[in-house]
C-alpha cells in the first residue's frame, strides 16, 4: 500500500497537489482514501464538487454517540474515499489533537480493513509540526513524505522545518521525506532558491508545477485539473507524480 503525507505552508497548494494526485491514482485504477488533517476542513472539496465533507471533530462536538464510517467519509471523483479530521472550536483546544482523535476513531473503526486501500494520501499542515501534525510521520500511519514548496521565503522556512522535525524521527523508523514538489509562485529566482534548498537538504524535486489558471479555474468549479481535463498539462504533471509512485511501490 502507498501511504504518503504530504506536508506544506498553509495556503502553498498542498490540498491542491494532494487531492490532483488522488485524483490521478484514482483514473489508474487505484482505490484511495484521502485524509485532510488541516482544521480548515477543506482538503477534499474539490473530490467532491465543491461541497464541503463534515469533520470529524465537528460530528464529535454534535452527537452524543461516536460516528461510523458512513457518518464521515463520503466517496469522491474517481471513487476516493475523503474524510476531514477538521477541528476545534475556533480559539479553544488544540488543533492537532483532532488529528489524533480521528486517527484514533479510524483505528477503532478498523478503515483499512474495510475499504482496503491501494494508497492512502495525508493532507496536512505544515506551519507548525507539533504533536498532532506530526502524527502522520511518527505513529507509522505514512512512510513517505512529500513536502510542497514554492520559492517564496516562509514556504521554504516551513519545509525546513517539516524536514527537521522528521530527522528527529529517523532513528525510529518512522516516514522519510520521499522528495520536493515544487509548486510555482513565479517569485523571483525562485527555481534557483527550491534547488539551493534541496541541494543542502538533501531532498530532490520530484514533482513542478507550473503556476496556471487551468488550476484555479477548475477549482472554481469544484474540480480537480485531473477531473475537468486530464490531456492537459498540468494534470500530466499529476499523473507523472502518481505513476513514479506506483512504479516505486511494485503498482
Amino acid at each position: 500500500m502507498i501511504k504518503v503525507a504530504i506536508y506544506g505552508k498553509g495556503g502553498i497548494g498542498k490540498s491542491t497537489v494532494t487531492a490532483n494526485l488522488a485524483a490521478a491514482l484514482a483514473v489508474r485504477g487505484k482505490k484511495v482514501i484521502q485524509i485532510g488533517c488541516d482544521p480548515k476542513a477543506d482538503s477534499t472539496i474539490n473530490l467532491l464538487g465543491g461541497r464541503p465533507l463534515e469533520p470529524v471533530m465537528n460530528y464529535l462536538r454534535e452527537h452524543d454517540s461516536e460516528p461510523g464510517l458512513d457518518d464521515i467519509v463520503r466517496q469522491g471523483f474517481g471513487g476516493v474515499y475523503c474524510i476531514e479530521t477538521g477541528g476545534p472550536t475556533p480559539g479553544i483546544g488544540c488543533a492537532g489533537r483532532g488529528i489524533i482523535a480521528t486517527f484514533n476513531l479510524l483505528d477503532d473503526l478498523k478503515i483499512f480493513d474495510k475499504y482496503e486501500p491501494d494508497a492512502v494520501l495525508y493532507d496536512v499542515l505544515g506551519d507548525v509540526v507539533c504533536g498532532g501534525f506530526a502524527a502522520p510521520i511518527r505513529e507509522g500511519y505514512a512512510e513517505d513524505i512529500l513536502i510542497v514548496t514554492s520559492g517564496e521565503k516562509m514556504a521554504l522556512y516551513a519545509a525546513n522545518n517539516i524536514k527537521t522535525a522528521v530527522d528527529n524521527f529517523a532513528d525510529r523508523g518512522y516516514a522519510k521525506v520521499r522528495g520536493i514538489v515544487f509548486n510555482h509562485r513565479n517569485v523571483e529566482n525562485e527555481e534557483e532558491k527550491v534547488n539551493a534548498f534541496a541541494k543542502e537538504a538533501g531532498i530532490p524535486v520530484i514533482g513542478e508545477i507550473p503556476r496556471s489558471r487551468e488550476i484555479i479555474d477548475f477549482e472554481d468549479r469544484g474540480m480537480t485539473v485531473i477531473e475537468g481535463d486530464q490531456d492537459s498539462e498540468i494534470s500530466a504533471r499529476f499523473f507523472g507524480l502518481a505513476d513514479m509512485l506506483l512504479a516505486e511501490h511494485g503498482e
